[in-house]
């Protein structure tokens, strides 16, 4: 490697933790670690890593979220570490954004072969945005999972959350109800009521006049559209 690449472990459990660190140090790769969810965000933000290895079981937040959350404004590649086996959860872990999938106890060797070959794979513009999203007078802090509206806490649920994270990562676009609700209910849920009450929620808490929208507009029997 010409240039030293960081690779963020976010493990809860210490032991694990240490020897993928010490594992991916000895290889010449530069580590920085988080034990939650939350820690792994800000460190995403602040180190800006080339890879994040991930737990799915973390003590703060489901890591299938946790990567919703980060494909939204990160394209890195993310390798699933995860004692769930089930042919389900690397499904739903793919299907959610990540690149790989490698199931607990596993062979450093083969977690060494499995980040190489990720990294080298990745395509050379692949990367993050800043991880603060301005629009009118809100931001999203996608490392704090923070909304501010006029500088003032927006509190959010984590629904209503990731709904308008959904809205704010295909600015200008039309998303259908179907990519709504399957982005943020997954395929359990099929009824369009939900986007109407959640995007109801939304606008009265970030529009000016939530009865005349400037962000979330709506496309009348199609989906919603964000402007930003």
């Amino acid at each position: 490697m010409s240039e030293t690449q960081t690779i963020l472990v976010i493990e809860d459990d210490r032991q694990i933790r240490e020897l993928v660190a010490g594992t991916l140090e000895s290889e010449g790769y530069a580590v920085v670690e988080a034990d939650t969810a939350a820690g792994g965000a800000r460190q995403a933000g602040a180190s800006r890593p080339d890879l994040l290895i991930l737990d799915l079981g973390l003590p703060d937040r489901n890591g299938i979220n946790f990567i919703r959350d980060y494909r939204i404004w990160s394209s890195v590649p993310i390798l699933v570490l995860s004692a769930r086996s089930q042919d389900i959860s690397k499904i739903t872990a793919l299907d959610a954004g990540a690149n790989d999938y490698l199931t607990k106890p596993f062979s450093v060797t083969e977690l060494v072969e499995r980040v190489c070959l990720l990294l080298q794979s990745t395509p050379e513009n692949a990367g993050q945005l800043e991880p603060v999203i301005r629009f009118g007078d809100c931001q999203i802090d996608c490392t704090r999972r923070e909304v501010t509206r006029a500088g003032q806490p927006v509190r959010l649920t984590d629904i209503q959350y990731r709904l308008l994270m959904q809205l704010v990562s295909s600015p200008g676009r039309v998303l259908t109800h179907r990519q709504l609700l399957s982005g943020v209910w997954g395929d359990r849920v099929e009824n369009n009521q939900y986007l109407r009450v959640y995007v109801g929620q939304l606008r009265q808490k970030i529009e000016i006049n939530p009865a005349q929208p400037r962000h979330i507009l709506t496309e009348t029997g199609v989906g919603y559209r964000f402007q930003p």
